[in-house]
C-alpha cells in the first residue's frame, strides 16, 4: 500500500515537473531582427494581463514574420480593434503560436482569407480552417508586421498558448533571448490596515511609505509601527536592454521573518481569470492616479491562479511587542532582482487618522442584485458585478445621470435604461445613449438597444450617461485621388471616413456595381482598396462608397475615374 502511495506521489510529482518543462530548441524566432520588447508577458494592462510579447519592429511595418515551427493555421481573425489582423498556428508539440497587429498575411493565407472576405462582403472576419488545410513549414513567411487593431505603434504581438487549454505561457520560457541586465525599478510602497483594529503609524487608512536606497543596492523602508492585520502593495516596472519601455515585472515575492507569505509570477495565466487583475491592483488608486499598485495580499474576490505560495493570503498579523522584517523581492525573467526591506515594530500607537468611509444613501451588496431608479433612467446591477460591498454615488437627472466614478471596478456588465416616452418617434431615430468623456466632456456613443419607450445600454464603466442626438451624416473624403482622373499608376484607393458624434457603424464600397474590399483603419479613419484585388474590364470606373453612422445617418460618395 505504501509503495502504491509512493508511486502515485512520484507520478503526480513528475507530471507537475513536466508541466514546467518547455521545449528550448523547437521554436525559431518569429522575426529575423533582434528581439527588443515594447511589452512583456503578464504586464498589467487595463482590465487584463498582457498575453504575449510585444516585439519592436524598428518603427516599421511590412517586416517578414516567420512560422516558428511546422504547423497548420487553425484560426484567422481580422477586426477593427483588438488584435487587428491575427493569425493562429497549431504545432505538433501541443502549442499554438499567435501573431497579431499584422499588416497582411503571407501569399497563400492572404489569398485564402481575401476570398472569404469577398464571399462574405466583410472586412471583419473570423474563420477556423480545417486542420491541415493551410499547412506551414518552420521558417515560412506567414505574415508581415503591421499596426492594425488596438496597436499604438508598429510591433508584433507574439504569443505561445497551449493548444488544449488555450492558456498563454510566457514565450521567454521557450529559449528566446532578450538582453536584460537591469534590475526592476521600485516606484512606490504602500501600507494597508486591513482588520478593524489595524493601524500603521497611527493611521487606519492606506499610507504611502518612505524608503531609501542602501549602499549594497537594496532598499530600506523607514521603520513603521503597526498593529492588527496589515498588507503591503508596490508599484514599479522593468526595463530590458536596448529599450526605454517601462515593462512588467516577472515575479513578486513577500517574506515575513524569512517565511514566504505570498509569491506569484507570470509563467502563465488563464484568459477566463484575466479580468481579476482588478483585484490584484489597488483599483481605487489606479482610478485616481493612473498608477497600478500591486497588492501583496489576496482579496477574498481574487480568483487568480498566478500564486505559487500563499500564507494567510499574504496578510500579516502584527502583535504588540514583537518585531518583524518584511522582504519584498521584485524579479525579472533574467533573475535581476530588486530587494526592499521593511522593519516593523508591533506597537499600538494613538490613532491620528481615523478610517475614511465615504457613505452615501445607497449601499451595494456585491452578492445580490441591486436596482436604482434615477428619475429619467434606471440602473440595474446583477449579482457579483462587483468584488466587494461599497457605497455608490448616484446623481439623478432627467436625461443625464451620474453613476459613481472610476475608482471602483465592475467585473461584468450592468445596464442603464432611459425612458424616452416624451420624445417623438422621429427624434428617437437619431438619439442614443452616450457616456460623457472625462478628458473633453464630449459624448461618446454607448451601444444602444431601442425597444418601445426605452433605450438601454450595457457597460462595465462608471461615469455620466446622457441621451444625445446626432443629425449630422458622416463625411467621406478621397485622400489620394480626384474624380475624372486617370489612375493608371495607382496601386490603391484611399479615403477617410469620419463621423462627428455617434461614430461609424457600417461602410461599404462598389466599383462598377461590384462589392470591393475596403480595409478600415479606425485610428487614422482610413479605408483602402487594393487594385490587385480585381481585374478591371472597363477603363471607366464608377466608385460608390456608402457610410452609415450609429443612428442611421447616411452619406454616399459617387465618383468616376479612369484606369487601364
Amino acid at each position: 500500500m505504501q509503495a502504491r502511495i509512493f508511486l502515485l506521489f512520484l507520478t503526480v510529482t513528475q507530471l507537475i515537473n513536466a508541466q514546467k518543462e518547455y521545449p528550448q530548441d523547437f521554436f525559431r524566432s518569429p522575426m529575423d531582427i533582434p528581439i527588443v520588447l515594447a511589452g512583456t508577458f503578464g504586464e498589467l494592462r487595463s482590465n487584463h494581463f498582457h498575453a504575449g510579447l510585444d516585439i519592436k519592429t524598428q518603427l516599421r511595418q511590412g517586416l517578414p514574420i516567420y512560422g516558428i515551427a511546422d504547423g497548420t493555421v487553425t484560426r484567422i481573425k481580422i477586426s477593427h480593434w483588438g488584435y487587428g489582423k491575427a493569425l493562429y498556428v497549431a504545432h505538433p508539440n501541443g502549442y499554438t503560436s499567435v501573431y497579431a497587429h499584422l499588416k497582411k498575411f503571407g501569399p497563400e493565407i492572404e489569398a485564402y482569407i481575401k476570398k472569404l472576405q469577398y464571399q462574405k462582403k466583410s472586412y471583419e472576419i473570423e474563420v477556423f480552417p480545417e486542420y491541415g488545410e493551410l499547412k506551414i513549414k518552420k521558417g515560412d513567411i506567414i505574415a508581415y508586421s503591421g499596426n492594425t487593431g488596438g496597436s499604438s505603434g508598429p510591433h508584433l504581438h507574439f504569443e505561445i498558448r497551449s493548444s488544449v487549454t488555450e492558456k498563454p505561457t510566457n514565450p521567454l520560457l521557450y529559449g528566446y533571448e532578450v538582453r536584460d541586465a537591469t534590475n526592476p525599478t521600485l516606484l512606490g510602497l504602500f501600507g494597508y490596515p486591513l482588520s478593524n483594529d489595524a493601524q500603521i503609524n497611527g493611521s487606519e487608512n492606506k499610507l504611502q511609505l518612505n524608503f531609501s536606497k542602501q549602499a549594497d543596492g537594496t532598499f530600506l523602508a523607514d521603520e513603521i509601527k503597526a498593529s492588527g492585520t496589515i498588507g503591503f502593495g508596490v508599484n514599479g516596472f522593468d526595463r530590458q536592454d536596448m529599450a526605454a519601455n517601462k515593462n512588467g515585472i516577472y515575479s513578486v515575492v513577500q517574506k515575513v521573518n524569512g517565511k514566504t507569505y505570498s509569491a506569484y509570477d507570470f509563467e502563465t495565466f488563464s484568459f477566463a481569470e484575466s479580468r481579476y487583475i482588478n483585484t490584484l491592483i489597488d483599483y481605487e488608486h489606479f482610478g485616481k492616479y493612473k498608477q497600478r499598485v500591486q497588492k501583496l495580499y489576496k482579496e477574498p474576490a481574487n480568483k487568480l491562479g498566478i500564486y505559487s505560495k500563499l500564507y494567510q493570503d499574504g496578510k500579516i498579523n502584527i502583535q504588540d511587542g514583537l518585531d518583524y522584517t518584511v522582504e519584498i523581492l521584485l524579479e525579472d525573467f533574467e533573475h535581476n532582482q530588486t530587494k526592499l526591506v521593511i522593519p516593523i515594530k508591533g506597537s499600538k500607537v494613538p490613532i491620528k487618522s481615523k478610517k475614511n468611509i465615504s457613505k452615501t444613501d445607497h449601499l451595494i451588496l456585491a452578492s445580490k442584485p441591486n436596482s436604482f431608479d434615477l428619475g429619467g433612467a434606471k440602473v440595474y446591477f446583477p449579482e457579483n458585478v462587483f468584488y466587494d460591498n461599497f457605497y455608490i454615488d448616484l446623481d439623478k437627472g432627467a436625461d443625464t445621470v451620474k453613476i459613481h466614478d472610476n475608482t471602483v471596478a465592475a467585473h461584468r456588465n450592468f445596464t442603464i435604461t432611459f425612458d424616452v416616452a416624451k420624445y417623438n418617434l422621429e427624434d428617437r431615430k437619431k438619439m442614443f445613449i452616450a457616456r460623457i468623456r472625462e478628458n473633453d466632456n464630449m459624448p461618446s456613443y454607448s451601444k444602444t438597444y431601442k425597444r418601445g419607450n426605452t433605450f438601454t445600454t450595457r457597460t462595465k464603466t462608471f461615469g455620466t450617461y446622457t441621451l444625445a442626438k446626432d443629425t449630422t451624416p458622416p463625411v467621406i473624403t478621397p485622400k489620394n485621388f480626384k474624380a475624372e482622373k486617370w489612375l493608371n499608376n495607382y496601386n490603391y484607393l484611399s479615403l477617410t471616413i469620419a463621423d462627428d458624434l455617434s461614430g461609424i457603424n457600417t461602410y461599404c464600397a462598389t466599383l462598377n456595381g461590384e462589392w470591393i474590399l475596403m480595409e478600415y483603419e479606425p485610428k487614422t479613419r482610413t479605408i483602402t482598396y487594393n487594385f490587385d484585388d480585381k481585374i478591371l474590364t472597363s477603363t471607366k470606373c464608377d466608385l460608390k462608397v456608402t457610410v452609415i453612422d450609429n443612428v442611421g445617418n447616411t452619406t454616399i460618395l459617387e465618383q468616376t475615374f479612369y484606369r487601364k
